[in-house]
C-alpha cells in the first residue's frame, strides 16, 4: 500500500514526457491519471515514427548534450540520468530491441511507433495507470483544483500533484497546440515565444525552377550560414526548402530571418572538391554538348543542382554560359540561397520556446506552482532531428516523475 495522500497524481499530455512521468510515479507507488484532449494517447509520437522511429543516437554522450546547445546546463543532469543506454534497455524491456543505423541513430528494430507505444500502454495499464481522454486542461479553479474541458462538460479534479506534458506549438492538430502558453502566463509564469524549429523555410523560386524540381533532394551538399556548416540532404519544395541538413540549421536561419528579414544559404554543390580541381574539369572543352549536358558530366551534377544554379545565375542577371570555368567552380560550391521566411510552425517538427528554465528547480517544479511539475517540449529547449527531442522528452519526463514522488513523499511526511 501506497503512504502518499489519496488524492490521484495528474499527468495532463499523453505524449513520450508524460508517459514516462506517469510510469515512474506508478512504480513509485503512486495513484496516476493521464489527461489528454485527444482520443487516444501518443498522436505525435506515432507521427514522428511513421518514416522510422529515431528513438535516440548512438554518440558519447559529452557529444549529445551538446546538440542541446544553450539549454545544455539545464538538460543536462535529466539525460544522463536517463541516458540513450537506459532508454535502448527500457525499448527492450518492453519487447522492443533497438539497432544502430548507419548515421548513429537508434531505432526499434520494428523500426515503427506503433508496437512500443502499444507494448508501453498496456504495461502502464498493468501498473494501474488510469487514462482520460478528450479531457482539455483549461487551467485550475479559485482553490487550485484543475480544471478540464469535456464533452460532458467542465470537471474539477483535485490532485495531489500535476506533471505539465503539453508538448509545445508544432503539429496542433496532433494535440501540441501551445494553447497552455496563455494559462501559465496569467500565473506570472516567463515563457519564452513559441518558434518553429528543426522547419523548412521559405524561397521565392521561379515558377519554373518550382514545377520542374518540386519534391528534388539536393545530395550530399554542404549548407553554411554564418560559421556553421552541415553535411547532408536538402529538398526543394514548392514554397522553400527543407530537409535533414536544413533542419541541422534551422535555429540560425530562423533567428537570422527573424532578425533580418532573410538570411542567405551557401549550398556546395560538390563539397569534396577543390575548387582548383573544379575549375580544371570545367576546362575541358564542352564540344556540341549543352551546357547542363557538360556540368553533368564534367562535375557530376544533378540535375536540380544544374537547375539551381541556373536559378541563381538568372536572378543574378549572369548566365551560367557566361561565367569562367574559376567562376563556375567558385558559384558550384557557394551556390547563394536567399531564405525569406520560415515555414509555419504548424508544420515544424519540433518547436522552440516555451517555460522558462529560470521558473523551475531541480526536480522540474514550478517555483510559483508548488507542486506542478512540467516536463517535455513545453520547457524552452530545442534540437535537431537525430533522436535528440525524443530522447529529452523522456529524459525530463523521468525527471519531473521523480520530483513529483519526492512532492508526494513530502506531503505524506
Amino acid at each position: 500500500m501506497s503512504s502518499f495522500p489519496a488524492k490521484p497524481t495528474a499527468i495532463i499530455g499523453a505524449g513520450p514526457a508524460g508517459l514516462m512521468a506517469a510510469e515512474t510515479l506508478a512504480q513509485g507507488g503512486a495513484q496516476v491519471t493521464v489527461y489528454d484532449a485527444m482520443p487516444s494517447a501518443g498522436r505525435k509520437f506515432l507521427m514522428a515514427g511513421r518514416g522510422g522511429l529515431n528513438l535516440t543516437h548512438s554518440e558519447p554522450l559529452p557529444e549529445f548534450l551538446a546538440r542541446y546547445r544553450e539549454a545544455m546546463p539545464h538538460l543536462e543532469a535529466a539525460v544522463e540520468a536517463f541516458p540513450p543506454a537506459a532508454l535502448r534497455d527500457w525499448s527492450a524491456a518492453l519487447g522492443q530491441p533497438t539497432f544502430v543505423g548507419s548515421s548513429g541513430r537508434v531505432f526499434p528494430e520494428a523500426f515503427k511507433a506503433s508496437p512500443l507505444l502499444r507494448a508501453w500502454l498496456r504495461r502502464l495499464d498493468a501498473a494501474g495507470v488510469r487514462f482520460a481522454f478528450r479531457h482539455r486542461w483549461i487551467g485550475w479553479d479559485e482553490a487550485g483544483a484543475l480544471l478540464f474541458a469535456t464533452s460532458d462538460g467542465p470537471r474539477v479534479v483535485n490532485a495531489g500533484a500535476s506533471v505539465l506534458a503539453l508538448g509545445g506549438a508544432s503539429w496542433p492538430r496532433l494535440g501540441s497546440d501551445g494553447a497552455w502558453t496563455v494559462t501559465l502566463a496569467a500565473k506570472g509564469i516567463a515563457i519564452a515565444p513559441m518558434r518553429p524549429a528543426n522547419s523548412g523555410f521559405v524561397v521565392a523560386w521561379s515558377d519554373v525552377f518550382r514545377d520542374r524540381f518540386e519534391g528534388q533532394p539536393l545530395k550530399g551538399v554542404a549548407l553554411t550560414i554564418g560559421s556553421h556548416t552541415v553535411r547532408g540532404e536538402a529538398i526543394v519544395t514548392r514554397t522553400g526548402i527543407e530537409g535533414g541538413a536544413i533542419y541541422a540549421l534551422s535555429a540560425e536561419l530562423r533567428e537570422a530571418v527573424l532578425a533580418n528579414g532573410e538570411a542567405t544559404l551557401g549550398v556546395a554543390l560538390r563539397p569534396d572538391l577543390a575548387k582548383q580541381d573544379l575549375a580544371s574539369r570545367l576546362s575541358a572543352p564542352k564540344g556540341k554538348q549543352s551546357l547542363s549536358n557538360f556540368l553533368r558530366k564534367a562535375a557530376q551534377l544533378s540535375p536540380v543542382g544544374i537547375g539551381l544554379l541556373q536559378e541563381v545565375a538568372a536572378a543574378s542577371g549572369r548566365p551560367l554560359a557566361s561565367l569562367t570555368p574559376a567562376d563556375l567552380a567558385d558559384l558550384i560550391n557557394a551556390v547563394p540561397i536567399r531564405i525569406t521566411g520560415v515555414a509555419p510552425i504548424a508544420r515544424a517538427i519540433s518547436s522552440a520556446g516555451g517555460i522558462s528554465f529560470d521558473e523551475l528547480d531541480a526536480q522540474f517544479m514550478l517555483r510559483k506552482l508548488p507542486g506542478t511539475f512540467a516536463a517535455g517540449e513545453m520547457l524552452d529547449w530545442e534540437a535537431p532531428t537525430g533522436g535528440y527531442l525524443l530522447q529529452a522528452s523522456f529524459a525530463t519526463g523521468a525527471a519531473a516523475g521523480k520530483g513529483a514522488l519526492r512532492w508526494l513523499a513530502q506531503l505524506a511526511s
